[in-house]
């Protein structure tokens, strides 16, 4: 009875937590373009000024640039990834001003040093107080050595950014006109620090001090290296996605899936009884955590991730339907159900565990060296993997057994075995 009861409340339990969770988490699920509707442009980064080189950090950065001025224009949730050594690639979802969208998107990130001299005070609804009240643009990107900038430390051991700049005479003379001003850095139109100008600085080096963290040294300090270094991006690739095909996308998808769900799970039970209800009750479960992990990772999903999601559901019922042939092979040669049960869990484990083994290696390799889509295939293959070992061979493996030792599962017909396939020992 024990036994029973630990089946009764494990079903229950995640029957109740299921019942409750699911409806929040599916309309938590980040939808890709490809599904939801909107634009993915492919660019080509280069250098602005002759002779200078696209860096590994410049890209980074200039990346991180475009998916904050997609955020700032209230796209949806902006997908920005780097590749290679000069490209970079902008997913945006349910876009309604595409034009806008691409014209801003294109313009180089622009670093610009401004002081208050000879501006009116912000008004009191001013979008961007910090703009207006700092109007006037005293050294921009351009003017500082290509990775001049970085982290320091001062007598009290507190971070500071070194900076350096190629004119030392406009330097001097801009320093000298603000001693006791604000020079404020901005990224764009975003004001990242506004340190104070302590003296006039007639060598072309300076140093920018004000309590930062070590992280927020460092952020200032690559942004001015990139702004050292403006990249002009280039439209190699731009593809669109209408709302009505992603939709229409993603119901034909859903509708096909809950078909073939309701089909697997048919069989499951026609072929294994009450087995076949156990292991498709892991399939359900395992359908669960995959949306779970993908609203907690913040995943989105693509059509490439649902046919990646459809191939490890279909790997899923085979590590059930191993699991209970083996079974049934040892019922078959005369063993009792309960020596059947433990033998065939056991010689079906090293079988399943090989197979999806190698095939997370095959997806890892995938990941390492695709792009795009085929990153998203091969990650969400090996999280669907990873997720069917633990639901359909160690959590399904547990019910059945819990089933066994009560006695519920006790005679061979409740497997699938006819008392006339049975060998005598």
């Amino acid at each position: 009875m024990k036994r029973l009861a630990t089946f009764i409340i494990v079903v229950l339990v995640a029957v109740g937590v299921m019942a409750w969770s699911t409806p929040g988490l599916l309309d938590s699920v980040r939808l890709g373009l490809d599904l939801k509707g909107g634009f993915e442009i492919l660019y080509e980064a280069s250098p602005l000024e002759q002779g200078q080189k696209v860096t590994k950090q410049s890209l980074t950065r200039t990346a991180e640039s475009l998916e904050k001025r997609a955020n700032a224009l209230g796209t949806s949730e902006p997908e920005v990834t780097t590749e290679g050594t000069n490209r970079i690639r902008l997913k945006i979802a349910g876009v309604t001003n595409e034009k806008e969208v691409r014209e801003k998107m294109k313009e180089p990130a622009s670093l610009t040093f401004r002081s208050a001299d000879g501006c009116k005070a912000p008004a009191a609804d001013s979008s961007n107080p910090d703009k207006d009240k700092y109007c006037k643009v005293e050294l921009v990107g351009s003017d500082f050595v290509e990775n001049g900038a970085s982290v320091g430390y001062d007598q009290l051991n507190r971070p500071v950014i070194d900076i350096k700049v190629k004119d030392k005479k406009k330097f001097a003379d801009v320093t000298k006109r603000l001693i006791g001003q604000p020079l404020a850095i901005f990224l764009d139109e975003t004001m990242l620090s506004d340190p104070t100008v302590q003296a006039e600085l007639t060598d072309g080096k300076a140093q920018i001090s004000g309590g930062y963290s070590l992280d927020e040294a460092k952020k200032i300090s690559d942004t001015i290296n990139l702004g050292a270094l403006p990249l002009k991006l280039t439209e190699k690739y731009s593809q669109s996605v209408g709302a009505t095909l992603g939709k229409q996308s993603l119901d034909k998808t859903i509708q096909a899936g809950i078909i073939g769900s309701i089909v697997i799970l048919i069989f499951m039970i026609a072929m294994y009884r009450l087995p076949g209800i156990i292991a498709s009750f892991g399939l359900i479960v395992h359908t669960w955590l995959l949306i779970l992990v993908f609203v907690w990772a913040d995943f989105t999903l693509t059509l490439p991730g649902v046919a990646a999601f459809i191939l490890g559901i279909g790997m899923a019922v085979d590590a059930n339907i191993i699991t209970n042939e083996r079974i049934r092979e040892e019922i078959r040669n005369g063993r009792s159900v309960m020596s059947s049960v433990k033998a065939g869990n056991k010689s079906s484990l090293r079988t399943i565990l090989d197979s999806n083994i190698t095939t997370i290696i095959v997806g890892a390799v995938m990941f390492a060296f695709g792009t795009g889509a085929v990153k998203g295939f091969a990650l969400v293959l090996i999280v669907e993997i990873v997720l069917s070992i633990l639901t359909n061979v160690y959590f399904t493996h547990y019910l059945l057994s819990l089933l066994v030792k009560a006695g519920l599962l006790k005679k061979p017909k409740q497997f699938g075995v006819k008392e006339s396939e049975i060998n005598a020992l």
